[in-house]
């Protein structure tokens, strides 16, 4: 999963791609690098970060997908955790709600079903817009046991399991410990669900990798990631990555 985030304040790459030509340019490189899936965010969700209005989100989303589905087939998955902007973006083109918020938001989760989307449920320390809340308890059976939980009401809601991806959330309200378990444990959040792990560029890479490039620490964590258990990997460059799994590949 390649990300692009078309917001002014991302902590990695803000301003870079609010332009909709920009986001489709990054849009090709990500998925000739290898990307199978385009993870399109109009709200940073870094630590301390300010809400976005609906409207502003929408008003950010929609001109960005257009232009990404106009010149690639590959899936896109919108980043939000509010139904009203999930939408906006499944009609603009969008195939996957991608939410950081666990479908607490009412509505969310029927979203999914009606439209037949694909559906990320991830876990933050709180609920929206406190996602960053440090989480109490043992991490892994905190995670385990929302996962688990949020899985059983998307499937009452009407969503199809073979829709259903679920992510526990590094860095979101975790310690840096926290999210090395997580990493580690990848494959007891699947629930027979795909498990998606993000670690691209976030705090977490310093302490696991000190002195090493970021980009470098990202490929190191996600090959972490996938050899414990995990099905996909969310990053911001694809191209290193790939390189690594071409060259694992029998």
């Amino acid at each position: 999963m390649g990300v692009i985030n078309v917001t002014p304040d991302s902590f990695s790459d803000g301003g870079r791609f609010t332009d909709p030509k920009e986001a489709a340019r990054q849009a090709l490189a990500l998925v000739e690098a290898g990307a199978s899936v385009l993870d399109i965010g109009a709200e940073s969700t870094r630590p301390n970060f300010v809400p976005v209005p609906v409207d502003e989100e929408i008003r950010r989303l929609v001109p960005a997908i257009e232009a990404i589905r106009d010149v690639t087939d590959a899936s896109i998955s919108v980043d939000t955790v509010k139904p009203e902007a999930a939408r906006a973006a499944l009609d603009a083109g969008a195939d996957v709600i991608n939410d950081m918020n666990g479908i607490l938001a009412p509505g969310m989760a029927e979203l999914a079903a009606e439209t037949g989307c694909g559906l990320i449920i991830a876990h933050s320390g709180g609920s929206y817009p406190d996602l960053h809340r440090p989480v109490e308890g043992d991490a892994v059976v905190v995670v385990r046991d929302f996962l688990e939980e949020r899985l059983a009401h998307a499937l009452d809601a009407g969503v199809k399991k073979d829709c259903i991806i679920l992510d526990p959330g590094v860095g979101f309200g975790k310690t840096m410990d926290d999210n090395v378990r997580l990493m580690d444990s990848a494959s007891e959040f699947s629930f027979g669900c795909p498990v998606l792990i993000g670690v691209s560029r976030k705090r977490v890479l310093a302490h696991l990798y000190p002195g090493i490039d970021p980009e470098e620490a990202t490929v190191l964590a996600s090959l972490r990631a996938l050899n414990a258990g995990a099905d996909m990997v969310r990053v911001h460059g694809t191209e290193a990555i790939m390189e690594i799994h071409l060259k694992m590949a029998p």
